[in-house]
């Protein structure tokens, strides 16, 4: 073994060694490190290097750095190992300095025999007392003095308890736990599609939860290790064009197939008998850490991660993420410096947006087969201490209507009194607070929009799945606008990309997020009825007066055309009373009432439809809903001559397609069939829903929505079996 000390780092070199390479598992190695600590007490961190790097960080450094102050104090400063110290002891004084190095739990232990023993009160004073007192003085014996009971001299079983130390392959840039921490209760396991394994855990003293991930390239052998170290260099080597990595897709699939190649021909020089599943697995593995992102691609996989941070200063916190059962929880992984410098690169060269002194921000987004993420990356002038990270994870299709229900996001009166409102035409804004779900809820609306309109979509930063909308059969257009965060020239300001779409033609007009000079553009064409259907946008803002204030008082608009505004869905984080569990609600449904001169507040503009009731956990209708006194929606039955003054029509119309919703969960629950809530299913069942109506009006001059249901399960049925 060979040792180099750079900075506050311990540089191990254990290639070729045969043995444990890890200080819990080896004697050897555990010595190798104290006889460095004992002369260099500036280290702070320790890497082993093998086909992996094993690292120990400050604290576990610190744990056996006291262990290096008690032999600095008995050897270097009182001696114990000259020939006058007690020679006729000297052997036994070797034998515990010994184990003070190597295995100083068995050291403690046979120095608490021997102070009990010992007939010489002068060697037991001078040495064994002082050794076994300092000793009970360190972290690692306080930790384990209370499961000595059972010890085996000699075992390493306590120390693996003690040390916990991160692990990187040497084809990943990234190191992870294999361990949790001593004294932490397995809260729930999960499984990832891959076959990764998720555990989350309660650590004693600790309000964060642990999001324990075990991917199966944490676990390989070691002939699977050299493979992939092996082929990863070989495929680092071949030439990649610029252009080439603006395009993930393609440059991943090149990367598949050379790494197949590659492998194989490795496979074949050194006689190795892998099975055909494996060599998919590890050309999957190798793939990830070459073309993709890495220990980043393992997060985006689950569906219940909300957000992904990475802290500055890389390489020093673990990676941090929002749960959406658990809040936010840390992880067993740690992203290197190296690696956020490759993300940087690629997120700069993928977006075509610059991050450096001068833009020390970065938005844009990431699409890969696991999964979709808007990027915030941040760098020096804006961040002290470097490069840092947010990712905010999309679902791998989008949020639909039955799916929200189903988790209780909003329930299906809501459901359907919004798909009501939507194909009435009217504005609305979507409200809440960060991570409250606006931009899904924007996204499940969008498919509630018959097929037969065009939409058109703005954004600065591509967060809807506008590609899925487009293969379920949608007219769309996407502009995407200058970012008001990173200020990119070249991009085309938002006000003049929204006044760019009111020049497109009669669409619905979708609005990723209102928080610039578009907003004065927005509303005007919500004022002037421009686009004669659905206008839609999510803001910033916790209430209905909230989103007025930020609109007039912060975006500049006119307050009289906020007018313009129908409704407002306001959405939020509930949090129970303990403050360790979130979860996502839609708390509000407002209309926007018209006759109001100076402050809609005291004017009495915001009028609640429907009201989370915390005690019920469900959203309630309010009297104006029930009795219908709403203007927003005797505005649109006005439309329909079969609807014109006949509430009970109308509402009638409302429960049906909550109804279906509500149906819609419950027979992919029964049948354990979660496919009926996605995207495909949800907008052929709206469009069976408005071509049945249309059939049933024309055979009965009526909407009768027990006849429509009918017809609808019928068709519904039909659809199951196919």
């Amino acid at each position: 073994m060979e040792a180099e000390i750079k900075g506050n780092e311990l540089r191990v070199n254990a290639k070729g060694w045969k043995s444990f390479t890890t200080i819990e598992d080896s004697r050897e190695i555990m010595e190798f490190i104290m006889k460095n600590l004992v002369e260099s007490p500036e280290i702070e961190r320790i890497v082993i290097s093998e086909e992996r790097e094993i690292e120990y960080d400050e604290e576990q450094v610190r744990i056996l750095k006291e262990i290096a102050n008690v032999y600095i104090f008995l050897v270097k400063e009182k001696g114990v190992l000259s020939l006058d110290f007690f020679p006729q002891y000297n052997q036994l004084t070797k034998e515990l300095v010994g184990l003070l190095l190597s295995d100083p739990i068995f050291c403690y232990v046979k120095a608490s025999i021997y102070v009990f023993k010992m007939n010489d009160e002068n060697y037991a004073r001078e040495f064994l007392i002082p050794l076994k007192e300092m000793l009970e003085k360190t972290t690692l014996i306080k930790e384990v003095k209370n499961r000595l009971e059972n010890y085996m001299p000699g075992s390493r079983e306590l120390y693996r308890i003690i040390f916990t130390p991160t692990m990187r392959p040497t084809f990943m840039l990234s190191r992870f736990s294999l361990f949790p921490p001593k004294s932490s209760q397995l809260i729930e396991k999960y499984y990832l599609k891959d076959g990764s394994e998720v555990n989350i855990y309660k650590v004693a003293n600790k309000v964060r939860p642990l999001y324990f991930v075990l991917a199966k390239e944490f676990s390989l052998s070691e002939d699977e290790y050299l493979l992939l170290n092996e082929a990863r260099k070989v495929l680092l080597e071949k030439k990649i064009e610029e252009r080439e990595l603006r395009d993930l897709e393609s440059i991943r699939k090149s990367f598949m197939e050379k790494g197949r190649t590659i492998l194989l021909d490795l496979i074949a020089k050194k006689n190795l008998l892998i099975p055909a599943s494996e060599i998919d697995k590890l050309v999957g593995i190798l793939v990830r850490y070459t073309a993709g992102f890495g220990i980043l691609e393992i997060l985006l996989a689950d569906d219940r991660i909300q957000d992904i941070y990475v802290n500055a200063p890389v390489g020093r916190f673990p990676v941090f993420i929002n749960h959406a059962d658990y809040g936010e929880c840390e992880t067993n992984l740690i992203v290197t410096l190296e690696e956020a410098e490759s993300w940087a690169t690629r997120f700069r060269l993928y977006s075509g947006r610059p991050l450096d002194e001068a833009n020390p921000v970065l938005d844009t987004e990431i699409t890969l087969p696991i999964g979709r993420a808007r990027v915030t990356a941040v760098t020096r002038t804006l961040s002290s201490a470097g490069l840092g990270f947010a990712f905010r994870r999309h679902r791998e299709s989008p949020w639909t209507f039955p799916l929200f229900i189903k988790v209780k996001y909003f329930n299906p009166l809501f459901a359907g009194l919004m798909s009501f409102i939507i194909d009435g035409g009217r504005a609305v804004l979507v409200a809440g607070g960060r991570s409250s779900g606006k931009t899904s809820l924007l996204s499940a609306m969008i498919l509630e929009i018959m097929r037969k309109y065009r939409i058109i979509i703005q954004e600065d930063t591509l967060e809807l799945p506008v590609e899925i909308y487009r293969k379920l059969g949608y007219n769309v257009l996407h502009l995407k606008s200058r970012s008001v965060i990173t200020h990119v020239e070249s991009e085309l300001a938002p006000e003049e990309a929204l006044r760019t779409a009111l020049r497109l033609g009669d669409s619905a007009l979708i609005v990723g997020e209102v928080r610039s000079k578009e907003s004065t553009v927005l509303f005007e064409a919500m004022r002037i009825g421009a686009l004669a259907n659905l206008v839609a946008g999510t803001i910033h803002g916790e209430s209905a007066y909230g989103v007025y204030d930020r609109v007039v008082h912060d975006l500049g608009l006119v307050p009289t055309s906020f007018k313009a505004v129908d409704i407002i869905v306001i959405a939020n984080v509930i949090t129970t009373p303990d403050g360790l569990r979130r979860f996502r609600r839609v708390v509000e449904v407002v209309e926007v009432r018209k006759k109001w001169k100076e402050d809609p507040l005291l004017e009495g503009a915001f009028v609640p439809l429907m009201t989370y009731s915390a005690k019920e956990d469900t959203l309630k209708p309010t009297d104006v809903l029930l009795n219908g006194e709403s203007e927003v929606l005797n505005e649109i039955a006005k439309r329909v001559r079969e609807w014109h003054g006949a509430w009970d029509r109308v509402w009638e119309n409302i429960l049906l397609r909550a109804k279906i919703k509500q149906t819609m969960v419950e027979v992919a629950e029964k049948l354990n069939r979660p496919e009926i809530l996605e995207a495909d299913w949800v907008v052929h069942a709206n469009e069976a829903f408005h071509l049945i109506s249309e059939k049933v009006f024309e055979e009965t001059k009526s909407y009768d929505s027990k006849l429509i249901y009918e017809k609808w399960m019928e068709w519904f049925k039909e659809r199951l079996k196919k």
